[in-house]
């Protein structure tokens, strides 16, 4: 019984990102849930008390494993430059994963403070991350430069979401090349 119960959590958090990765906060109803899963809509309460409930959850399940993938990528570089590079380039690559498009979509919506907080705290361990990249380099603020560079990601994260006419490694390498030289490099 206990392992059923675990498919059908599963099975509903699957259905939650797809439905976000679709149509956004907006997408994330009861009804739609029930009817992907083939679950009564009183089944779905049984599990998630609230739509800010399966946000949570999504949240506690995907974010760890979301960061873990960055933090890997930034493991194998081998200065502090090229760790600042995987930072950039594995969050990117990471955007047509379901989990991460959830991820984004949750971002972006309407959430309750503790979902919020969630969010925050993933998010702040991937800054941490590059805060120590930026400090090796020599920045007086790493942690202000780390927020900044979390902001060129997530503006890149946004054009290539948005299907932009650049092609999405042409996104990458200018989201790269500010992280890494700043706006100079791209002035002819």
């Amino acid at each position: 019984m206990a392992e059923h119960r675990t498919m059908q959590r599963s099975a509903l958090l699957d259905a939650a990102r797809s439905l976000l990765s679709e149509g956004g906060t907006e997408a994330l109803t009861f009804p739609a849930l029930a009817e992907r899963t083939g679950l009564a809509r009183s089944s779905v309460y049984e599990y998630f008390r609230s739509r800010a409930a399966v946000v949570e959850e999504l949240c506690a399940v995907d974010f760890p494993v979301w960061a873990a993938e960055v933090e890997a990528a930034m493991e194998t570089a081998d200065t502090a430059e090229r760790k600042i590079e995987a930072y950039v380039r594995q969050q990117l690559a990471l955007v047509g994963d379901r989990r991460h498009r959830a991820v984004v979509a949750i971002s972006a919506g309407e959430l309750d403070p503790g979902a919020r907080e969630k969010i925050r705290a993933a998010h702040g361990g991937l800054i941490a991350m590059v805060v120590e990249a930026l400090s090796e380099l020599g920045h007086r603020e790493p942690r202000l430069t780390a927020m900044l560079l979390q902001g060129i990601v997530d503006a890149a994260v946004r054009r290539i979401e948005l299907g932009a006419a650049e092609d999405p490694d042409a996104i990458t390498q200018a989201a790269v090349s500010m992280a890494l030289r700043g706006v100079g490099s791209t002035v002819s």
